[in-house]
């Protein structure tokens, strides 16, 4: 049973893949993992559909590992299987430029049903399709109203900070911003 203040986190394969251990130096290493220790030392819980999950277990460093171990011993993942909503797929796809943006968009699209079945927060590095998600919310106003947070842009949105201030769903960290 989650308490009822508890957010739920969409967490990309991407910042599992690259969350370094503690003797790790590069810098996206060393962010991802401190936003993920943080999340563990929070009240924070983390969604898995089947596809994430098995995104996570084809694409992990040890210490995501160790820490989505750590997470399910404290039961604080919540395993969810949202229905697939293809009139959405489609609405936010009508949107792309080229096949790559479609290809894209459709990729990671599963990360946007799981936020809208949850709390509405993604956390990826994507930044790529984070931008056609962004300019979809202008036309597709299911999407308009997600968190995305980028734990690798420090300087810009201060995760850490965010996460420590009780991950507030602030307006510019909406896709509509």
């Amino acid at each position: 049973m989650r308490s009822r203040d508890s957010k739920r986190f969409v967490i990309d394969t991407d910042v599992a893949q690259s969350s370094g251990d503690e003797d790790a130096t590069d810098p996206r290493a060393i962010n991802c993992r401190d936003f993920l220790k943080v999340v563990r030392s929070q009240d924070y819980r983390i969604v898995m559909t089947r596809e994430i999950s098995e995104e996570w277990k084809r694409h992990r460093s040890g210490f995501a590992l160790e820490w989505r171990v750590s997470m399910d011993a404290r039961r604080r993942i919540d395993r969810i299987n949202p229905p697939e909503d293809e009139e959405l797929r489609d609405k936010v796809t009508v949107t792309a430029s080229n096949e790559d943006e479609i290809e894209a968009m459709e990729k990671d699209f599963h990360l946007l049903q799981a936020a809208l079945a949850t709390d509405r927060t993604v956390i990826s590095l994507d930044e790529t399709v984070r931008d056609l998600f962004k300019r979809a919310s202008q036309q597709v106003g299911e999407i308009q109203r997600i968190i995305w947070v980028n734990p690798d842009r420090t300087a810009e949105e201060q995760p850490i900070i965010w996460l420590q201030n009780g991950a507030p769903p602030e307006t510019h960290r909406r896709l509509s911003a």
